[in-house]
């Protein structure tokens, strides 16, 4: 059985390995893992607001105290508020219940370390071999020495003070007219009370969680929500989360979108000027636009890539020593503030930088020039590698010549299903579709399913 994927354990709810049995295996198998000798071998466990983030967290909290490991809850909770409690208050780790921007009707599970980081694949490999070992556990704690649950009501209001000590004392967001759309999400209460507390007029939409409907046509997935609603309400600015909040999507007074790919930019250009840019450099993944890395070159900003997925990112800055990385996506990360993709303060700092600069957020971006990107999925058959088949190479490589330093392709075969992604950018639309059509039309040939 393989439980983890890049962002942990997630999967269809009842369905393996997202059964309440098997949650109860993975939570004894964390605690297994993950108790140690000393201190209060507390695990605090926070979720979103789907319908079965109950039924998984009651599972987990029974899996982790049979095993003799304390748990705290918190409720709904943004997924870097998780990161951020169990750093500052020294537990030995913490979960989220969660499958992110999925549909309701999944769930999934994502453990974080002591230090706030997620696990190392070691200990998620241990973790998973527990879970998938029917001889385990050969032996659990009895009488006393079975653990405890405790709930920490507080949480959300600690999360919120910290957020707000991340920008300099004294200053408000008086004037500003915002929108928020929480997904219907973990974030329904943090992101619209920070703002409003910072004086922020706030329009708050998709903050009715029932359970069922998170992420339903909202959120970052749907950023025409917040788009209306900024028209609509002549607001200066949209802002979309996704469901567990650990990324963040902008739309400006226009209604246009502000990626995550603009937002390192600006950021990373104002940290530069500030003299606060660790190693002068960004990491973005691969799919991270050329024209930001244009934009950055021409600061004298280096990009580094890594592969999709904030966790090769938040790697590669840990590597490398750089403070600031995300996605195109809006996993944000800010080493000087948090250790993983952290919505609100992403929002937070962005409305900081309107105010600092007295600047809209479409006047912030103007000068980046994005490429236009053309993205295709063709479903193949069987699991030969892409690479192996020479019309595909060759038609990659005569792609990638004819774009020289007007475009580039990447075609990588997706992590979850069966496709093979292609994303081919070009300074012109047209040629970038054309590219893109042309490799789609040979993998489709070459490995299509019928």
């Amino acid at each position: 059985m393989k439980l983890f994927g890049t962002d942990g354990i997630r999967g269809k709810v009842n369905r393996s390995p997202m059964t309440p049995e098997n949650v109860l295996r993975i939570g004894m198998a964390i605690a297994s893992v993950l108790k140690t000798d000393h201190g209060r071998n507390m695990v605090l466990i926070g979720k979103d607001t789907r319908l079965s983030g109950y039924m998984i967290e009651s599972a987990l909290t029974s899996g982790i105290c049979s095993m003799g490991m304390n748990v705290t809850l918190v409720g709904p909770i943004p997924t870097p508020g998780i990161a951020f409690l169990t750093r500052t208050l020294r537990l030995d780790a913490g979960i989220v219940i969660s499958a992110s921007h999925n549909p309701f009707g999944d769930n999934g599970i994502k453990i974080f370390s002591s230090e706030g980081f997620k696990l190392s694949d070691d200990l998620e490999k241990k973790i998973e071999q527990l879970t998938a070992d029917e001889r385990f556990p050969t032996k659990r704690p009895t009488n006393e020495k079975v653990g405890k649950a405790y709930r920490l009501d507080d949480a959300a209001g600690r999360y919120i003070e910290y957020i707000k000590s991340t920008i300099p004392k004294g200053i408000d967001l008086e004037g500003l007219k915002v929108v928020v759309d929480a997904a219907n999400g973990a974030a329904y209460k943090v992101t619209p009370w920070l703002l409003r507390e910072l004086g922020a007029e706030v329009i708050s939409i998709n903050d009715k969680p029932d359970g069922i409907n998170i992420n339903d046509n909202c959120g970052s997935l749907h950023l025409e929500c917040a788009a209306m609603a900024v028209k609509e309400r002549n607001a200066h600015i949209g802002i979309a989360h996704d469901g567990d909040a650990d990324r963040t999507l902008f739309v400006d007074e226009k209604g246009s979108i502000v990626d995550g790919d603009m937002i390192l930019g600006i950021w990373a250009s104002e940290l530069k000027r500030e003299d606060r840019l660790s190693g002068n450099g960004v990491v973005a993944t691969v799919m991270t636009n050329l024209g930001i890395e244009k934009y950055l070159a021409a600061r004298g900003i280096k990009l580094i890539r890594t592969k999709v997925g904030d966790r090769y990112v938040v790697e590669e800055m840990k590597r490398g020593g750089y403070n600031l990385g995300g996605e195109q996506s809006g996993h944000i990360i800010f080493f000087d503030y948090n250790t993983t993709g952290d919505g609100p303060i992403t929002a937070l700092q962005v409305l900081y930088l309107m105010r600092k600069k007295n600047r809209l957020i479409s006047e912030l971006t103007s000068d980046i020039e994005l490429y236009p990107q053309v993205l295709l999925n063709v479903v193949v058959s069987g699991k030969k590698d892409f690479k192996e088949v020479p019309e595909i190479t060759r038609v990659v490589e005569n792609s990638t010549r004819k774009l020289a330093d007007r475009g580039r392709v990447l075609v990588r075969p997706s992590g979850t299903e069966p496709k093979i992604r292609v994303m081919v950018e070009a300074e012109d639309g047209d040629m970038a579709k054309a590219v893109a059509d042309d490799i789609a039309e040979v993998i489709q040939k070459k490995m299509g399913n019928g």
